[in-house]
């Protein structure tokens, strides 16, 4: 029981490691993949104000792409809009993403009946959906919708199209979303300016590039870099993965001050040990151990206790992980390279803080040992 509670610190500070490195990964992971979704080679164009003699519009940047095809494929326009969807008695309030027919190809998105946005859709204004797997269920209980009408903000839609299911078909998911023709999104967003647009970059290995050739065509238009903002995907997920990088350093330091409390209850308890086995120490330098031999076996003594707390903190850390995980419902991802820190930290605490219990036994003179009562 007391070689257990010994080992209690380490084993907490091990496992604590172990789930924090576990769970950030599972979390950066998560977040790639979501941004790795939308596709690594998209840049986003934000125009956040005006300047110049001019705008940027969908026809400038549909320019930018066809003049810089070494470098620049698709694009499409987004218009967002907080709308109110009815079919019958039933409504929902949703989201109108105005895009046009690029955006499947460069957001990777999968219908599961009809078609997505057309060419013609946008250029002649025509009231037509694509709805989510959440819109469909709700409003038309997941019965074949194509054909049917959809009222958005009491305009009628003619539903051409159902996106596959993402999300589980939760509210504010994924799958809770409607496209339509980006021409048409601007009379929703109330707004009749579009502010966002995406561009596929023809190879990430020259996003720098590329971003370099929007941002100038840009300050060409507006004259003044406060008026656009240009962002490429692989800059996020570099941004996000340095995040949490970041914090999960500062986590695993924090849980480090565990192993440090249990080395030093490995300390304490090897003091105990030497007074209590002073005249066992005695005997074995009155029969010739040496000042080394000593050392050796209470060192090993502290590494081995520090290295079965390790162990058991291993074990305890990956199970406590898997479990966090599930019941955040979150991806958890076991660092091979965690592990094997923190349980060599694990041994090297147990070394450093068994060292000077080992010394002090190591110095007694035969003759004061013998005679301790």
């Amino acid at each position: 029981m007391r070689a257990f509670l010994t080992m209690l610190g380490i084993i907490i500070g091990v496992a604590s490691v172990i789930i924090l490195v576990s769970l950030m990964n599972g979390l950066s992971a998560d977040m790639t993949s979501q941004f790795e979704s939308m596709g690594t080679n998209t840049i986003t164009i934000n125009l956040v104000g005006r300047g110049g003699n001019r705008t940027f519009e969908a026809e400038d940047v549909e320019k930018l792409v066809e003049e810089n095809p070494t470098y620049l494929s698709n694009y499409s326009p987004l218009v967002t809009a907080s709308v109110t969807a009815k079919s019958g008695t039933d409504s929902v309030n949703t989201t109108v993403k105005g895009v046009n027919e690029y955006y499947k190809e460069m957001q990777n998105i999968e219908l599961t009946a009809g078609r997505f946005i057309q060419y013609i859709d946008c250029s002649r204004r025509q009231n037509v959906c694509i709805i989510g797997s959440y819109i469909a269920n709700e409003l038309f209980a997941g019965t074949n919708s194509v054909g049917q009408t959809l009222k958005i903000n009491g305009i009628s839609y003619n539903i051409v199209g159902v996106l596959e299911e993402t999300a589980d078909s939760e509210e504010s998911s994924g799958d809770d979303v409607i496209y339509a023709p980006y021409s048409v999104a601007t009379r929703l967003s109330f707004n009749g300016r579009i502010s966002t647009y995406y561009v596929s970059a023809v190879d990430t290995d020259n996003i720098d590039y590329t971003v370099a050739i929007i941002k100038n065509a840009l300050y060409d238009a507006y004259g003044s870099e406060d008026a656009y903002r240009v962002t490429s995907m692989t800059a996020m997920i570099d941004q996000v993965n340095e995040m949490t990088g970041s914090i999960a350093a500062v986590l695993v330091g924090i849980a480090g001050i565990s192993l440090v409390v249990g080395g030093i209850g490995i300390m304490n308890i090897m003091l105990v040990s030497v007074t209590e086995r002073t005249r066992e120490i005695g005997i074995r330098k009155a029969l010739g151990a040496r000042r080394k031999n000593i050392m050796q076996q209470f060192i090993i003594e502290a590494a081995t206790t520090s290295a079965m707390g390790g162990i058991i903190g291993i074990f305890f850390g990956i199970f406590m992980a898997f479990a966090a995980g599930k019941i955040m419902d979150m991806t958890v991802i076991i660092s091979a390279g965690a592990v094997l820190v923190a349980f060599s930290v694990s041994v090297g605490i147990g070394v450093v803080f068994g060292y000077f219990p080992a010394n002090k036994a190591a110095k007694m003179r035969p003759i004061d040992a013998l005679r301790y009562d």
